[in-house]
């Protein structure tokens, strides 16, 4: 705490760097330099304080720099020990067996760090990547190309590097992987606090930020049980994104600082992009406040195309290198961007004219963006035949109540809590941290500064004088700020609605939260209020608030936190390391396999057996083929059952009593209830059903094969059984030959 406290008063010194900072409401005051004009008002009420200087454009010694990067490097490598600790001590890891340290990457995180290992077990690179490409293990009876499927981009630079890295001697494969995981939440705390930094003007903020995170674990990251999760890779370059646009938005950035820090924004939302599926999604939303931002004139337009272009750009060089994926292609967000640069070009004269006149041309654009943006969508989506998402958008058109579905795909999205609202303790938790507190003041006073500044946008013509107008006007928002708050908004309100969407918020939230309590934009008005407004009152504040509410933290988490961090626990899972052992040692290596999604992403990293399905969804017949394969936790016949799962080629199936018993969901939640809804059958115990629904002929096919009484003993053997797993292998049906099939 002393050196932030140290830093802090060095800045005070540095030429009156902080307080020469613009604010965002510009009264005026005493102690306005700027003379009068003729023809204004002559008393103080009516001046403004001009905008003469700019936060960073006088050259900040390098020495301050430094420092305050070097208290970010601190402050991120001490978060990553904190998650490499917890995960340590929660497994017990450096202790397990390598079949149980695989176990531990559970569900579709065993299947993404698989890649990993094959690479690495590969005779050669090229061999390796070759084997990704043409990948017939991951789908049985199907050659896949994995590199055009999924985002493993990252897996595979990892492999190639502890390959020509002299480090196999001392470090473990496994542990090369998760240090470098665990390495970007490092670099995420260091994108947190440049952001409020840069909005702030203070080191404070920039701490506070990091210390929030860090505190708000439990919110901001769920890095340490769920490693190679694309977000956990992701996120972090996200966070340099948003940074670097913030820079970029700054206020009279020269010519050359706008280039390079537009090759920031380049290359963090390149690696992005590159790591994560759903980063269309994500761009969507941030090509929606850009959007907004153009619409209310925060922006120039050389900004707005700027940002746009590097979307576009990015999309379409990650569509190349994922061997021209179609999904990139249809995606809402490309064709968004290219709808509204192409409305844009061609609608002149949009911010010209009265508040009436210029409103009512914003709702004409909008609604001509909107439409053609549907338009393009549709018709690429057709042209492509593109299915790979039609799950995403049945689920969020039953999750806002567009009407009930059946949809296998989409109901089994809706029934994850991960994908509901965000629970209300969420909102406990953060107060109790006091984030929330301050996050709210900051969200409420400038959302409705921004209201008054969009008005008084509005209310300008866009003629020559705009720019006088502009300089003369009361209530100002710089465009970083602008930026910065719409993206807690928009995003806020994904997390609102699915729950899983958290994590692109909260850690942004710590940066505004901070910059609210270190920054000069709210502590101005509340002190303007109070008719207290002094250089020496609003230091004071912006310098005793953040440190009190730190030395509070530290007061009472700190214990917390070394607490949770010594405690130590054990990984125990016996019955899946015993199937695992099992199959690797009892079963040909070509076996095809199949059970439950989660399951068999830990049977391909543990055993290398080949697959019926996997948890990675983005593909419409891969959803099918799955539904196909649940059908063993459905009431359906031996025959009909051993029919679709001779299609696929499997020789054994894995049944989970955690499954075909499950009472984790409600009815109507459960996978064998779904699976009855999609077959049209009645679900299973008390409770109302539909109408139309009709019991089914055949009991569960989970519970009925336990009998091994014909069918059921005649189709399938059983071959293995512990307290949790059931594992049958299939009897191969021959052949009638063409004699007996004769006329």
């Amino acid at each position: 705490m002393k050196v932030r406290r140290k830093r802090n008063s060095n800045l005070d010194d540095n030429s009156g760097a902080a307080q020469d900072r613009p604010p965002l409401l510009n009264f005026g005051g005493k102690d306005n330099p700027r003379e009068y004009k003729s023809g204004q008002r002559g008393t103080e009420e009516s001046v403004k304080l001009s905008w003469n200087h700019i936060p960073g454009q006088n050259c900040w010694p390098a020495a301050v720099i430094a420092a305050g990067l070097l208290l970010a490097g601190a402050i991120g490598l001490f978060h990553a020990w904190c998650v490499y600790s917890i995960h340590e001590n929660l497994l017990w890891f450096s202790q397990l067996k390598e079949v149980e340290r695989e176990i531990s990457f559970r569900t579709e995180c065993g299947l993404y760090y698989s890649y990993y290992k094959q690479m690495l077990k590969a005779p050669s690179i090229q061999q390796g990547l070759y084997e990704l490409i043409h990948d017939n293990t991951t789908e049985s009876k199907r050659t896949i190309n994995i590199l055009q499927r999924m985002n493993i981009y990252q897996e595979v630079f990892l492999s190639i590097l502890y390959r020509i890295l002299p480090i196999q001697t001392y470090l473990e494969p496994i542990y090369f992987y998760i240090y470098t995981v665990f390495a970007l939440q490092t670099v995420y705390v260091i994108a947190l606090f440049i952001t409020s930094w840069l909005l702030s003007d203070s080191w404070l903020a920039g701490a506070l930020s990091g210390v929030w995170y860090i505190l708000n674990r439990v919110d901001t990251t769920r890095v340490e049980f769920t490693i190679s999760l694309r977000e956990n890779w992701s996120i972090p370059f996200f966070a340099l994104q948003v940074a670097a646009i913030t820079c970029y938005l700054r206020p009279q950035l020269k010519p050359i600082h706008q280039r390079v820090v537009l090759w920031l924004v380049f290359v963090s939302t390149f690696c992005f992009c590159l790591t994560w599926q759903f980063n269309q999604f994500v761009l969507l939303v941030q090509a929606l406040i850009i959007f907004t931002l153009d619409c209310l004139d925060f922006l120039t337009a050389e900004q707005v195309v700027s940002l746009y272009l590097m979307q576009v750009l990015n999309l379409l060089l990650v569509w190349l290198l994922q061997f021209c994926n179609s999904m990139i292609l249809g995606s809402l967000v490309l064709s968004f961007i290219v709808s509204a640069l192409f409305i844009k070009h061609f609608q002149t004269g949009l911010k010209t004219g009265g508040f009436v006149i210029r409103v009512g041309k914003l709702a004409l654009h909008t609604l001509l963006v909107l439409t053609l943006t549907f338009t393009i969508n549709y018709s690429a989506k057709k042209i492509l035949q593109l299915k790979s998402d039609e799950h995403i958008f049945k689920f969020i058109k039953a999750k806002f109540g567009f009407g009930a579905t059946r949809d296998f795909d989409a109901s089994l999205y809706l029934c994850e809590e991960a994908f509901g609202l965000l629970p209300l303790d969420t909102f406990e938790r953060l107060a109790g941290t006091v984030l929330l507190y301050p996050y709210l003041c900051t969200l409420s006073v400038l959302f409705i500064l921004l209201l008054l500044v969009a008005l008084s946008n509005l209310s300008t013509n866009g003629s020559g004088q705009a720019s006088r107008e502009k300089e003369d006007r009361t209530f100002r928002m710089r465009p970083d700020v602008a930026y910065n708050l719409l993206h807690t908004v928009f995003f806020g309100l994904l997390a609102f609605s699915t729950m899983r969407m958290k994590y692109l918020w909260t850690g942004h939230m710590c940066a505004f939260a901070a910059f609210g309590v270190c920054g000069k934009e709210v502590w101005s008005l509340y002190l303007r209020v109070l008719h207290c407004n002094t250089k020496t009152t609003m230091r004071l504040i912006r310098y005793s608030v953040p440190i009190v509410i730190l030395a509070f933290l530290y007061y009472k988490f700190w214990p917390r936190l070394m607490e949770e961090i010594s405690e130590l626990r054990e990984f125990y899972d016996p019955d899946t390391v015993e199937l695992m052992e099992w199959i690797r040692l009892k079963t040909p290596k070509r076996a095809v396999f199949a059970g439950s999604m989660q399951l068999l992403a830990g049977i391909k990293l543990c055993t290398g057996r080949v697959l019926t399905n996997h948890p990675h969804y983005e593909d419409q017949a891969l959803r099918e083929r799955t539904r196909q394969v649940y059908q063993i936790y459905a009431r359906q016949s031996a025959e009909e059952v051993h029919k679709v799962l001779c299609s696929v080629g499997v020789d054994y199936i894995v049944l989970e009593d955690s499954i075909c018993y499950e009472r984790r969901h409600s009815r109507g939640c459960r996978l064998r209830d779904l699976l009855d809804l999609a077959n049209g059958h009645i679900m299973d115990g008390p409770g109302e059903n539909e109408p139309d629904l009709i019991p089914a002929t055949h009991p569960r096919f989970c519970e009925a094969i336990k009998t091994d009484m014909p069918p059921y003993s005649t189709l399938f053997t059983p071959v293995f059984k512990n307290k949790t797993f059931h594992v049958y292998k299939l009897k191969k049906l021959k052949k009638k030959n063409k004699a007996e099939n004769g006329p």
